[in-house]
């Protein structure tokens, strides 16, 4: 009997797929999964490929543009689109006689340009935890003891969240001899007029705060936005001001993965207006209010 006889060809049902980070897909002989993608140059990606009826998994790593086998077919990494270095979509695409080489679309991460202060010692550590009175969460902990904070070289964002890192305005460290930028003053500063003792400010950049919670041992990073640091002191307004923190990284690792040096071409571009034009939302007919 010739090889193949009796068994059927599975065919794909799509011609192209998305493969999220930590998800497979299924594109119809098997399911697809991403090890890894590296924005370098060249742009690379290990692709999984996990037949669904026989046979063993099969690994290729593989540079944008190029084939790997799915079965009796044949696939092209063909797009890569990337939110953050934890945060990215592979788009495959099945070779097909007729197909049609379209040109990859997909944004790739820009590595955060952040310049660590230093390092902490075990004795500094505790010191700074008896100024805070909290424990610090152990990663975030972590963080502080390997790096002390850390300046942007450049303005930094997430896309998406309406705050913007700057030199002037870093992550926070052990820094008494520059209050500015030291950890213990930024609370009595940046907290203690809105939040309660249960967060901790560990950045004061434009738009808003960062903060963790010194309740929780994740070291999860929550934006407020400056907007809603208002109103009067005290537990009841904290309460409400703190049931608007939005959660953006679920740890320090996560958080620098997610900022995003900005460059002009992340700005909307500049509308030019015609000579006389208002552009102010507030009604002055009657006047300043």
């Amino acid at each position: 009997m010739p090889e193949g006889a009796g068994r059927e060809l599975v065919r794909s049902f799509t011609h192209v797929a998305a493969v999220q980070n930590n998800a497979t897909t299924s594109v119809g002989p098997a399911r697809l999964a991403v090890s890894w993608v590296d924005a370098g140059a060249p742009v690379r990606a290990e692709i999984i490929v996990m037949p669904l009826q026989s046979g063993e998994d099969s690994v290729h790593e593989i540079t944008l543009g190029e084939t790997f086998p799915v079965g009796e077919e044949t696939w092209r990494f063909a797009d890569l689109d990337m939110a953050s270095a934890d945060e990215w979509k592979v788009t495959v695409r099945r070779v097909d006689e007729n197909e049609v080489l379209e040109p990859p679309t997909g944004r790739l991460w820009k590595p955060a340009r952040l310049r660590p202060y230093g390092q902490l010692d075990e004795g500094q550590l505790q010191a700074l935890e008896a100024a805070l009175g909290v424990r610090l969460p152990p990663s975030y902990r972590d963080w502080l003891r390997r790096n002390n904070g850390a300046q942007p070289e450049v303005e930094h964002h997430i896309p998406g969240v309406p705050f913007s890192l700057l030199p002037e305005r870093p992550l926070f460290g052990v820094h008494p001899e520059y209050p500015p930028f030291d950890l213990v003053h930024a609370q009595r500063v940046h907290r203690d007029p809105w939040l309660s003792p249960n967060w901790l400010v560990i950045a004061n950049p434009s738009g808003g705060l960062l903060v963790i919670s010194t309740q929780s041992s994740d070291g999860s990073v929550y934006f407020v936005h400056e907007m809603d640091l208002v109103g009067p002191p005290g537990p009841p307004a904290s309460a409400a001001r703190e049931r608007k923190l939005q959660g953006v990284a679920r740890s320090m690792g996560y958080l620098v993965g997610r900022l995003t040096p900005v460059e002009l071409g992340d700005l909307p571009p500049a509308q030019m207006m015609p000579p006389g034009t208002f552009t102010d939302p507030r009604n002055y007919e009657d006047g300043p209010r």
